[in-house]
């Protein structure tokens, strides 16, 4: 049987014998999601793809971690997200300020495929997130887009549940008056 073949938990079995093949295999399955997670976040192209195989490398080193490999592509998301909201903090913090506009688009079958949706609607909104202030456009891709609840960003931004609420109401708002305005 090929490794193209075999079911997710036989596959991070593999994996988890430190089998090259089995891992190249696992990062084909799930580094377009991955990226598009990483991209909604950071916004730029370029650090998004590092974050993302940074964080292949860090869910195959700790991949002992893992309780069930059935929850690999889950696991492997939520470092992804979190490597991204440190990348992101960091970033905020010393005040880099983008030269070039980073268009926003999801174009891969993992992520949102705008083209399935047949409306350029959708690829509006999507581009009016990522033009948010970026506590609104990463709070509302881990709800909206990720299916993220409330109490799950709580614990990614590392925010009460009460700051969570109003900021993604704040966001929403935000939003809707960004969309009127188009």
């Amino acid at each position: 049987m090929s490794l193209t073949q075999l079911n997710t938990d036989q596959l991070i079995s593999k994996c988890r014998e430190h089998d090259q093949n089995a891992q190249l295999e696992a990062y084909n399955r799930y580094n377009k999601a991955m990226y598009n997670t990483a991209l909604r976040i950071i916004k730029d192209t370029a650090e998004a793809e590092d974050i993302m195989q940074e964080s292949f490398l860090t869910a195959f080193t700790k991949l002992s971690m893992l309780e069930d490999n059935n929850l690999f592509g889950a696991w492997l998301k939520k470092i992804v997200i979190n490597a991204s909201l440190t990348a992101s903090r960091k970033k905020n913090m010393h005040r880099e300020v983008s030269l070039e506009t980073i268009e926003y688009s999801i174009t891969d079958d993992n992520g949102i495929a705008t083209e399935d949706f047949g409306d350029t609607k959708v690829q509006n909104v999507l581009n009016t997130i990522a033009q948010l202030k970026n506590s609104y456009s990463t709070a509302l891709s881990l709800h909206f887009i990720e299916g993220y609840d409330y109490e799950e960003i709580c614990q990614i931004m590392d925010i009460s549940y009460a700051n969570c609420r109003t900021l993604i109401s704040r966001a929403k708002e935000s939003l809707r008056k960004k969309i009127k305005m188009v």
